[in-house]
Parts: C-alpha cells; structure tokens; sequence
C-alpha cells in the first residue's frame, strides 16, 4: 500500500512510522555507517522530523515498511541549506512548490529484485505527488552512488554544483523538475511502475 504522512494523519499511522523509523536506522546507521544518534538504539529520528515533515511511504498489509522518503519544506531550514549550502554553486531552490527529497530508504529485508521494483515505486510516486500537489522542484543531497542512479532515471535533473567529500562520502546536491512530461520520461526510462499495485515482496533469508 502507498501512505502520505503528514502532520494531519501522523498519529493514525504509528505502526508504520515506527517501522520507518526502524529500517532507517538500519540502513543509514548499521548499514551504510552515518555518523549520526539513534534514538534507544532502535529509531532513526532526526530534528527534521517535525510536524511540517510529510512522508511517502510504501508499507506491506501489515503496515511493515518496505520504502519511504522524507519530504522538507524548503520555506524553513532544511538538510541542504543548513548542513551542505557549499554543495550549491549559486542560490538554492527554495519556495513553496520546492520541497526537499531527504532520507531515501528501502528496507534491507527485501531481495535485490523486490528493492528495485520498490525503488521504482517511490520514485513514481514522488513524482505522482509532486503534479498531484503543485511540488514543481525537487531537491536533495546523495551519495554519488545513489546520485548517479537519481540522475539516470529519466527525468529533468540536474546537479547543483560539483559533488565535494565529506569524510568518508562523495556527496552532490540536485534539482529535479517536475512537468507534465515527468511521468512519461520515468516510463520511457523502465522506471515508472504504479505504486498502488500490490508488493508481493519475498524477505531476504
């Protein structure tokens, strides 16, 4: 199933957050090693995680995350213009239909097949919600791994300036548009696939 999280529904949406919230914590802390707190050593929550915070997540018919991306309002501090501003070489995108993509996150239970088909769902469905809710711009920051992978999925993105090092990572920021063409350029691409339609998901053994 595909929920929209804001501040309306949070509450109602407990299980799957807690389990967003887990799956985070495994994949950006024990798995790709960020140098950043868990919460009883359980939860990855930040102090981005407020209530102007929405999430799109996509969660199996027990409310078990499977994917999930965190959406920040650019109109208030967000991860690129507080931590990363040098990453940018000019202004950074920021205004009410500009939203930032942070916390890209596919939980690691899956099989490499079923985290693919996830990523192309959550890539769908953010750009299905960007037209849906007048988001005309997208922005993020990425490893260049994932970067490069963000900037082969068809649509109008673009980097803000030259990926810099950060320690241990190579991190670039980005900007993606969103048109009317958006949803047939991730098609074109082999990445559309309709997030509504159901995950039959194998866990990995």
């Amino acid at each position: 199933m595909l929920l929209h999280v804001d501040a309306t529904n949070r509450i109602n949406e407990r299980v799957v957050l807690r389990s967003m919230f887990e799956a985070r914590k495994r994949v950006f802390i024990d798995l790709l090693r960020w140098d950043i707190p868990a919460l009883d050593d359980r939860y990855e929550v930040d102090h981005f995680d407020i209530a102007a915070a929405r999430y799109i997540i996509l969660a199996d018919g027990e409310h078990r995350h499977l994917a999930s991306a965190r959406l920040l309002p650019t109109t208030r501090p967000g991860i690129l213009d507080t931590l990363f501003p040098d990453l940018c070489d000019g202004p950074l995108p920021a205004g009410d239909s500009v939203w930032e993509i942070t916390r890209f996150c596919l939980s690691p239970d899956m099989r490499a097949p079923d985290r693919r088909l996830c990523r192309n769902k959550l890539v769908t469905a953010l750009a299905m919600y960007a037209v849906d809710h007048g988001v005309d711009t997208y922005t993020g920051v990425a490893d260049l791994p994932w970067l490069e992978q963000i900037l082969q999925f068809g649509w109008d993105c673009e980097l803000l300036g030259k990926p810099k090092r950060y320690g241990s990572r190579m991190l670039g920021a980005l900007r993606i548009r969103i048109t009317q063409d958006t949803l047939p350029a991730l098609r074109r691409a082999g990445i559309f696939a309709v997030p509504h339609d159901p995950l039959p998901m194998s866990r990995a053994a």
